[in-house]
Formats: C-alpha cells, structure tokens, sequence
C-alpha cells in the first residue's frame, strides 16, 4: 500500500509514520499545499497513493481544501468514485460540521486525535486496504 500522510505536527507525523510504515510505503509532506502537489506527482509517475491521511489544520492550505483539490485533480483524470484514492482526515476537531464537511468534500473516515491504533487499523480493515484478521 502506498500511503501520504499529510500532517504539521512534528509529534503527529512521527506517530502516524511509526504507525502506517507497516502497512506499506509512506511519505510525508507539512502543509496541504505540499501534500497536493505530492499527491499529483505521484499521479504522473503512474504511482498513486492507496491511502491519504489529511490533518485538518494544516498552514498554507488546510485538509478541507487539500481534499478539494485532491478530488478534483481526480476528476480531471477520469478517476472514477469507486477507484478514488481513500481519504481519512484525522483531526482534534470533532465538532460535527468539521465532520459532515469532510464528508462532503469526500473523505472517507474521519480520525479524531488522539488516534486510537485499533480503530484505525478497523477503518483501513473496511476499506479493504488491509486484509481481515
């Protein structure tokens, strides 16, 4: 599996390294800006991700508007819903307009910090990104 995780937090980002670096490949980007222009070039290297994790508050663009943006680069390549790359905000906002509103933008699970591994690792399970145990 190849995974982004998009996070400024310094402690965040060594978490979710230490975390998902067994579940496959993983690269990490500081802002939303970088994680979309990461998950673009992926794209033109016919490497695209399997799983992105987007913090919501993130400097220069932030997660609602990375997933955006992600999204819509995928509409522009024909990506199809059911092919689109799995988005999973993780945040400690928990207030729930911060999550209808990921949901709309197209996410597809949303973590709340700080993230519980096993939940987690049900979440991937569901989205088949990890097999059942």
């Amino acid at each position: 599996m190849k995974i982004l995780i998009a996070e400024d937090d310094f402690a965040s980002r060594k978490f979710m390294l230490r975390f998902l670096s067994k579940y496959g490949e993983c690269d990490v980007t500081v802002d939303g800006m970088e994680a979309v222009e990461a998950f673009k070039m992926a794209l033109e290297m016919n490497e695209g991700y399997d799983l992105v994790c987007l913090d919501i508050m993130m400097p220069v663009l932030d997660g609602y508007q990375a997933l955006k943006a992600i999204r819509d680069i995928e509409k522009e390549k024909g990506i199809s819903e059911e092919t689109q790359t799995k988005v999973i905000m993780t945040t400690a906002l928990s207030e729930g307009r911060n999550v209808t509103k990921a949901f709309e933008l197209g996410c597809v699970a949303y973590a709340g910090k700080p993230i519980d591994t096993a939940k987690f690792e049900n979440v991937l399970r569901k989205l088949r990104l990890l097999e059942e145990v």
